[in-house]
């Protein structure tokens, strides 16, 4: 068995850790700030976490626009990156200024939510309104602070394509999502890897 600790290094070419806990789902965030000014960025730590109420959360590993956008709004987005968006999703994770809309960047249009005033990705088969319930900075066992922050939000509004509806139930292979490996450039769709490079 291969043993490490953390703090000490792992002693490989790439950090394991992703990798082992994965492949994960992608939180594709649209945020806006208290100007209207948009924000699409996806995060490669993102979950459910609840489901009564629905509760979805992502870290930001760095206090990043998304993160203030949240703060200022209290609302965001999330939205199903697939296979056919999977090109636009890696476009919009460019480091950019906060002034870029990353919606145009990536040639995306945006569509209406019904909740909240955030907009969604018009092409994407599934949305997720939510307002935030919790922004937590994380901590070490030792209690001191790290640069991730936690953004915990209730979803209170779902979009779902008709299409992914077979019988009333939601066809999570039909509408082939795209998740995240642990490797540099890792990705799979379904079980499908494949690789980008960013930007």
């Amino acid at each position: 068995m291969h043993f490490y600790q953390p703090s000490q290094g792992h002693g490989l070419p790439h950090d394991p850790f992703n990798a082992i806990v994965g492949p994960r789902p992608i939180g594709w965030i649209a945020s806006q700030d208290a100007h209207g000014v948009l924000n699409l960025a996806p995060y490669s730590f993102f979950n459910a976490f609840n489901y009564t109420p629905p509760i979805v959360g992502f870290a930001s590993l760095g206090r990043k626009d998304t993160v203030r956008n949240i703060e200022a709004t209290g609302e965001f987005v999330w939205n199903l990156v697939t296979r056919d968006l999977a090109e636009a999703m890696n476009a919009s994770c460019a480091a950019v200024g906060p002034e870029v809309d990353e919606f145009a960047l990536a040639g995306l249009d945006t569509a209406p939510s019904r909740v909240v005033q955030v907009p969604r990705v018009a092409a994407s088969p599934v949305a997720f309104e939510c307002r935030v319930t919790q922004i937590v900075q994380l901590r070490t066992a030792k209690g001191d602070p790290v640069e991730t922050w936690l953004t915990l939000g209730e979803v209170v509004g779902v979009h779902i394509d008709e299409r992914l509806l077979v019988d009333g139930v939601y066809d999570t292979a039909a509408a082939r999502p795209v998740l995240r490996g642990g490797g540099p450039a890792d990705y799979f769709e379904l079980g499908e890897k494949f690789q980008m490079r960013r930007p």
